[in-house]
């Protein structure tokens, strides 16, 4: 049994009321008041600054996005349908998997200098490999019956991509698709704040620099808030139609 909706709502006032009476308490610029990080939050959205830096960051977040998605989702049904492919990507996959993110991030940087593509790439690189892991699994599993049945019926290659794999490996994209903004937004800033000269990641950077934590925790907050949008009115939306066209394609094939 799921909880009341209204559950859902009750930690966010809390927590904003317990920070400002910790800020009020301390009077520290270390830890300001709700009312001072939405007063910096509201000068940087009105001088256009805010604008701008988080529209280059979701831009960034939407090409490597894309992009890994599109490489990460053919590698790993490559992998799982063929164990010659497997056996040999295998070992790099695994390699990629440990490699962590700061050090591809700093390679990039270092042979390819402080450019845009380099960034992009950086991100690119390590979300592939999740990408490719999740998405073999689900071609692993798709079901042996059905490729027969489509073999009977003669389907054409796009007819066995829209109807027999893409529903089986539908739970296998949409975990694919959480858990890679998940980790995509985070390694943009990172990359931002690395080697580039604007984006979210810059702004914290530069916001660090002066220990300005008002300008830290606006942009932070400004940026949570943009992801949990994009999630309730596009993620969320989109999985439950996916969910109603997979159940459809499979009572269809």
């Amino acid at each position: 049994m799921n909880p009341p909706r209204w559950t859902y709502w009750v930690m966010l006032p809390a927590g904003v009321l317990v920070w400002a009476l910790l800020a009020l308490a301390l009077d520290t610029s270390l830890l300001p008041t709700p009312l001072a990080v939405l007063d910096t939050l509201v000068q940087a959205a009105g001088n256009g600054e805010l604008w701008h830096h988080l529209g280059v960051t979701l831009r960034r977040v939407l090409i490597a996005f894309v992009l890994a998605m599109i490489l990460g989702t053919a590698l790993g049904v490559l992998m799982g349908r063929s164990l010659t492919a497997n056996a040999l990507f295998d070992p790099l996959l695994v390699l990629f998997l440990n490699l962590p993110a700061l050090v591809t991030i700093i390679l990039l940087y270092v042979w390819f200098g402080l450019v845009e593509t380099a960034a992009v790439l950086a991100v690119v690189i390590n979300k592939v490999p999740n990408v490719a892991v999740t998405v073999r699994e689900g071609a692993r599993s798709i079901d042996a019956k059905l490729e027969q049945m489509a073999q009977v019926y003669r389907f054409t290659p796009m007819q066995r991509v829209v109807h027999i794999w893409t529903p089986q490996l539908f739970p296998y994209l949409r975990a694919a698709t959480r858990g890679g903004l998940s980790l995509i937004w985070k390694i943009v800033l990172v990359v931002e704040l690395l080697g580039r000269s604007d984006g979210i990641g810059f702004q914290l950077h530069m916001a660090f620099q002066v220990f300005d934590v008002a300008s830290i925790l606006a942009y932070s907050l400004a940026f949570v808030t943009v992801v949990q949008l994009i999630e309730l009115a596009l993620l969320q939306p989109l999985e439950r139609r996916a969910s109603r066209w997979r159940r459809a394609g499979l009572q269809h094939a």
